[in-house]
Protein backbone atom coordinates (compact mmCIF):
# COMPACT_ATOMS: atom_id res chain seq x y z
CA UNK A 1 0.00 0.00 0.00
CA UNK A 2 1.28 3.27 -0.84
CA UNK A 3 2.22 5.09 2.13
CA UNK A 4 2.30 8.68 2.70
CA UNK A 5 6.38 8.73 2.02
CA UNK A 6 5.45 8.03 -1.01
CA UNK A 7 5.17 11.59 -2.41
CA UNK A 8 8.60 12.32 -2.19
CA UNK A 9 9.46 9.85 -4.72
CA UNK A 10 7.12 10.99 -7.12
CA UNK A 11 8.45 14.49 -7.16
CA UNK A 12 12.15 13.83 -6.68
CA UNK A 13 13.21 15.74 -9.70
CA UNK A 14 11.11 18.46 -8.61
CA UNK A 15 12.42 18.62 -5.04
CA UNK A 16 16.26 18.61 -6.39
CA UNK A 17 15.06 21.93 -8.41
CA UNK A 18 13.63 23.74 -5.42
CA UNK A 19 16.82 23.07 -3.03
CA UNK A 20 18.78 24.22 -5.85
CA UNK A 21 16.97 27.40 -6.25
CA UNK A 22 16.91 27.82 -2.71
CA UNK A 23 20.15 28.09 -1.73
CA UNK A 24 20.31 27.79 1.57
CA UNK A 25 22.87 29.48 3.81
CA UNK A 26 24.60 28.35 7.07
CA UNK A 27 22.63 30.63 9.03
CA UNK A 28 19.72 31.17 7.37
CA UNK A 29 16.34 30.21 9.17
CA UNK A 30 13.70 28.53 7.19
CA UNK A 31 10.56 28.36 6.90
CA UNK A 32 8.71 25.73 4.95
CA UNK A 33 5.22 26.26 3.85
CA UNK A 34 2.75 23.18 3.32
CA UNK A 35 5.34 20.72 4.73
CA UNK A 36 3.96 17.37 4.44
CA UNK A 37 6.45 14.91 5.70
CA UNK A 38 9.06 17.78 5.70
CA UNK A 39 11.45 16.34 2.98
CA UNK A 40 12.18 20.28 1.99
CA UNK A 41 12.31 21.23 5.93
CA UNK A 42 14.70 18.23 6.69
CA UNK A 43 17.50 20.11 3.47
CA UNK A 44 16.89 23.28 4.69
CA UNK A 45 17.62 22.23 8.00
CA UNK A 46 20.75 20.38 6.64
CA UNK A 47 22.03 23.02 4.85
CA UNK A 48 21.32 26.23 8.10
CA UNK A 49 23.79 24.22 10.38
CA UNK A 50 23.70 27.52 12.06
CA UNK A 51 20.45 28.32 11.41
CA UNK A 52 16.84 26.89 11.71
CA UNK A 53 14.13 25.25 9.62
CA UNK A 54 10.30 25.35 10.36
CA UNK A 55 8.00 23.51 8.28
CA UNK A 56 4.23 23.96 8.77
CA UNK A 57 1.14 21.88 7.60
CA UNK A 58 -2.56 21.34 8.43
CA UNK A 59 -1.90 17.46 8.40
CA UNK A 60 -1.28 16.11 12.01
CA UNK A 61 -0.03 12.54 10.34
CA UNK A 62 1.97 13.80 7.93
CA UNK A 63 3.72 15.92 10.54
CA UNK A 64 4.26 13.33 13.03
CA UNK A 65 5.67 11.67 10.17
CA UNK A 66 8.15 14.72 9.33
CA UNK A 67 9.40 14.51 13.25
CA UNK A 68 9.99 10.61 12.99
CA UNK A 69 12.17 11.18 10.23
CA UNK A 70 13.89 14.57 11.65
CA UNK A 71 14.55 12.50 14.71
CA UNK A 72 16.08 9.35 13.12
CA UNK A 73 18.11 11.54 11.38
CA UNK A 74 19.87 13.47 14.29
CA UNK A 75 18.37 16.71 13.24
CA UNK A 76 18.13 19.68 16.16
CA UNK A 77 17.63 22.13 14.12
CA UNK A 78 14.46 21.64 13.11
CA UNK A 79 10.69 21.79 14.20
CA UNK A 80 7.21 21.12 12.43
CA UNK A 81 4.11 22.92 13.72
CA UNK A 82 0.34 21.98 12.34
CA UNK A 83 -0.65 25.49 11.69
CA UNK A 84 -2.80 27.24 8.96
CA UNK A 85 -0.01 29.59 6.73
CA UNK A 86 -2.96 31.95 5.52
CA UNK A 87 -3.54 33.21 9.74
CA UNK A 88 -0.70 31.87 11.83
CA UNK A 89 0.78 34.32 13.42
CA UNK A 90 4.39 34.00 12.98
CA UNK A 91 7.04 35.33 14.44
CA UNK A 92 7.44 39.23 12.46
CA UNK A 93 10.73 39.47 10.21
CA UNK A 94 11.96 36.04 11.71
CA UNK A 95 12.40 34.20 8.70
CA UNK A 96 15.45 34.84 5.70
CA UNK A 97 14.01 32.52 3.41
CA UNK A 98 10.41 30.70 2.89
CA UNK A 99 10.13 27.97 0.53
CA UNK A 100 6.89 25.39 -0.30
CA UNK A 101 6.45 22.35 -2.47
CA UNK A 102 3.28 22.43 -4.28
CA UNK A 103 2.22 23.58 -0.69
CA UNK A 104 0.28 26.88 -1.53
CA UNK A 105 -2.23 26.20 -4.16
CA UNK A 106 -5.16 26.14 -1.96
CA UNK A 107 -5.50 29.25 -0.06
CA UNK A 108 -8.78 30.64 0.51
CA UNK A 109 -7.26 34.38 0.24
CA UNK A 110 -4.10 34.15 -1.33
CA UNK A 111 -2.97 37.53 -1.24
CA UNK A 112 -4.04 37.54 2.63
CA UNK A 113 -2.11 34.18 2.86
CA UNK A 114 1.08 35.65 1.21
CA UNK A 115 0.75 38.93 2.64
CA UNK A 116 0.70 37.00 6.16
CA UNK A 117 3.68 34.91 5.06
CA UNK A 118 5.17 38.09 4.10
CA UNK A 119 5.42 39.45 7.41
CA UNK A 120 6.90 36.43 8.48
CA UNK A 121 9.80 37.33 6.51
CA UNK A 122 12.97 40.01 7.24
CA UNK A 123 13.54 42.62 4.55
CA UNK A 124 15.23 41.04 1.37
CA UNK A 125 14.12 37.52 2.42
CA UNK A 126 13.32 35.62 -0.87
CA UNK A 127 10.25 33.38 -1.37
CA UNK A 128 10.92 30.14 -3.64
CA UNK A 129 7.42 27.86 -4.56
CA UNK A 130 7.10 25.21 -6.42
CA UNK A 131 3.10 25.08 -8.22
CA UNK A 132 1.48 23.00 -10.81
CA UNK A 133 1.13 24.92 -14.31
CA UNK A 134 -2.56 24.65 -16.11
CA UNK A 135 -4.12 20.89 -15.60
CA UNK A 136 -4.00 20.33 -19.38
CA UNK A 137 -0.39 20.58 -19.14
CA UNK A 138 -0.10 17.88 -16.57
CA UNK A 139 -0.76 14.33 -18.11
CA UNK A 140 -0.59 12.82 -14.72
CA UNK A 141 -3.87 14.87 -13.92
CA UNK A 142 -5.90 14.37 -17.20
CA UNK A 143 -4.65 10.83 -18.30
CA UNK A 144 -6.02 9.12 -15.17
CA UNK A 145 -8.53 11.62 -15.02
CA UNK A 146 -10.20 10.25 -17.94
CA UNK A 147 -10.11 6.65 -16.52
CA UNK A 148 -13.12 7.61 -14.58
CA UNK A 149 -15.22 10.30 -16.18
CA UNK A 150 -15.12 11.59 -20.02
CA UNK A 151 -16.36 15.05 -18.48
CA UNK A 152 -13.24 17.36 -18.53
CA UNK A 153 -12.34 19.67 -15.13
CA UNK A 154 -12.65 23.04 -14.94
CA UNK A 155 -11.62 23.67 -11.49
CA UNK A 156 -12.69 27.33 -9.64
CA UNK A 157 -11.61 28.55 -6.28
CA UNK A 158 -8.82 26.97 -4.13
CA UNK A 159 -6.90 24.00 -6.16
CA UNK A 160 -4.65 21.79 -7.11
CA UNK A 161 -3.91 24.48 -10.24
CA UNK A 162 -4.67 27.46 -9.06
CA UNK A 163 -1.47 29.37 -9.46
CA UNK A 164 -0.87 27.84 -12.46
CA UNK A 165 -1.30 31.25 -14.25
CA UNK A 166 1.68 33.21 -13.98
CA UNK A 167 -0.19 36.68 -14.88
CA UNK A 168 -2.45 35.91 -12.17
CA UNK A 169 0.51 34.62 -9.61
CA UNK A 170 2.63 37.49 -10.28
CA UNK A 171 -0.59 39.73 -9.28
CA UNK A 172 -1.50 37.96 -6.33
CA UNK A 173 2.37 38.44 -4.98
CA UNK A 174 2.26 41.68 -6.07
CA UNK A 175 -0.42 42.50 -4.22
CA UNK A 176 0.82 40.58 -0.85
CA UNK A 177 3.79 43.23 -1.35
CA UNK A 178 6.73 41.06 -3.07
CA UNK A 179 8.89 42.11 -5.25
CA UNK A 180 11.01 41.05 -8.45
CA UNK A 181 9.07 37.86 -9.11
CA UNK A 182 10.08 35.27 -12.29
CA UNK A 183 8.85 32.09 -13.20
CA UNK A 184 10.89 29.15 -14.57
CA UNK A 185 9.19 26.64 -16.44
CA UNK A 186 10.01 23.07 -14.48
CA UNK A 187 9.33 20.16 -17.12
CA UNK A 188 10.01 16.71 -15.19
CA UNK A 189 7.91 13.65 -15.18
CA UNK A 190 6.15 12.45 -12.18
CA UNK A 191 7.26 8.98 -10.71
CA UNK A 192 4.10 6.61 -9.51
CA UNK A 193 6.13 3.76 -8.74
CA UNK A 194 8.51 0.88 -9.81
CA UNK A 195 6.19 -1.15 -11.75
CA UNK A 196 1.82 -0.76 -12.87
CA UNK A 197 0.71 -2.65 -9.20
CA UNK A 198 2.73 -0.32 -7.11
CA UNK A 199 1.72 2.99 -9.41
CA UNK A 200 -2.00 1.16 -9.12
CA UNK A 201 -2.01 1.81 -5.26
CA UNK A 202 -0.20 4.68 -4.98
CA UNK A 203 -2.76 7.19 -7.67
CA UNK A 204 -5.55 5.41 -5.60
CA UNK A 205 -4.49 6.83 -2.07
CA UNK A 206 -1.76 9.80 -3.04
CA UNK A 207 -4.66 11.53 -5.66
CA UNK A 208 -7.35 9.83 -3.88
CA UNK A 209 -9.38 8.24 -6.60
CA UNK A 210 -10.71 5.57 -4.27
CA UNK A 211 -12.91 8.35 -2.72
CA UNK A 212 -13.77 8.92 -6.37
CA UNK A 213 -14.70 5.75 -7.40
CA UNK A 214 -16.54 5.25 -4.17
CA UNK A 215 -19.18 7.25 -5.71
CA UNK A 216 -19.61 5.21 -8.85
CA UNK A 217 -21.96 1.80 -8.97
CA UNK A 218 -19.84 -1.48 -8.68
CA UNK A 219 -19.70 -2.09 -12.51
CA UNK A 220 -18.48 1.68 -13.19
CA UNK A 221 -16.56 1.45 -10.42
CA UNK A 222 -14.65 -1.78 -11.71
CA UNK A 223 -14.16 -0.32 -15.43
CA UNK A 224 -12.75 2.64 -14.06
CA UNK A 225 -10.19 0.50 -12.82
CA UNK A 226 -9.75 -1.88 -15.45
CA UNK A 227 -9.22 1.43 -17.68
CA UNK A 228 -7.06 2.95 -14.88
CA UNK A 229 -4.92 -0.03 -14.68
CA UNK A 230 -4.31 0.25 -18.58
CA UNK A 231 -3.01 3.82 -18.09
CA UNK A 232 -0.69 2.81 -15.97
CA UNK A 233 0.64 -0.20 -18.14
CA UNK A 234 1.03 2.02 -20.81
CA UNK A 235 2.98 4.56 -19.15
CA UNK A 236 5.12 1.86 -17.31
CA UNK A 237 9.00 1.86 -18.84
CA UNK A 238 12.17 0.18 -17.64
CA UNK A 239 12.40 2.96 -14.96
CA UNK A 240 9.15 3.07 -13.46
CA UNK A 241 5.87 4.62 -14.16
CA UNK A 242 6.16 7.87 -15.07
CA UNK A 243 3.65 10.87 -16.23
CA UNK A 244 4.50 14.09 -17.51
CA UNK A 245 4.01 17.17 -15.87
CA UNK A 246 4.50 21.06 -15.92
CA UNK A 247 5.31 23.29 -12.74
CA UNK A 248 6.52 26.81 -12.24
CA UNK A 249 9.60 27.81 -10.27
CA UNK A 250 8.64 30.78 -8.52
CA UNK A 251 10.90 33.28 -6.67
CA UNK A 252 10.22 36.77 -5.59
CA UNK A 253 11.53 38.73 -2.85
CA UNK A 254 10.42 40.95 0.21
CA UNK A 255 11.02 44.76 -0.05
Amino acid sequence: MATLFDYDAELRRHNELLRAAARVDAGDHVLDVGCGTGQATREAARAAVDGSALGVDISVPMLARARQLSAEQGLTNITFEQADAQVHQFPPGRFDLCVSRFGTMFFADPVAAFTNIGRALRPGARLVLLVWQAQHRNEWATAIRQTYTAAPATPSGPNTFSLGDPAVTEGILTAAGFTDIKFTDVHEPVYYGPDSATAFDAVLHQLKLQDVLDTLDATEAEQARVRLRATLDAHTTADGVHFDSRAWLVEARRP
